[in-house]
């Protein structure tokens, strides 16, 4: 199949309300005002939406880790728009949702919390008194 036959193919199937896009969002953080998922596509982390519910506004900041194509993105932010954001308040009941999307690496995670310590098993290096 050609690339544009490919595409079509994916729009026609969207617009039918079929999913071309199999991605599983995972829930990581839920507040009474904002969700946090990670999005995995069989066993690839794409990214990271965090999503922040206001009285008539929806934003969602949507960070890409690995490089999608546009109707792909569109296809994702479709999926949550139904997935999470219509389960919160139904099309009808808002007024905006707005979706930022970035591309980026996850460097590093930083927590207040005590550094989990290893134990180390090893007899040989422990000396009696």
């Amino acid at each position: 199949m050609a690339k544009g036959e490919e595409k079509n193919e994916k729009s026609k199937k969207r617009r039918e309300g079929e999913s071309t896009l199999n991605v599983k969002l995972v829930r990581v953080v839920r507040t009474v005002s904002s969700e946090i998922f990670i999005i995995w596509q069989d066993d690839t982390r794409l990214g990271q939406v965090d999503i922040h519910f206001g009285d008539d506004l929806i934003h969602a900041t949507l960070i890409l880790e690995k490089d999608l194509e546009a109707d792909v993105q569109a296809e994702l932010v479709d999926q949550l728009d139904q997935d999470v954001v219509s389960s919160h308040l139904s099309q009808f009941e808002r007024e905006n949702f707005l979706v930022t999307v970035f591309r980026g690496t996850e460097l590093e995670s930083f927590s207040d919390g005590e550094p989990e310590v290893e134990e180390e098993d090893d007899d040989d290096d422990e000396e009696e008194y």
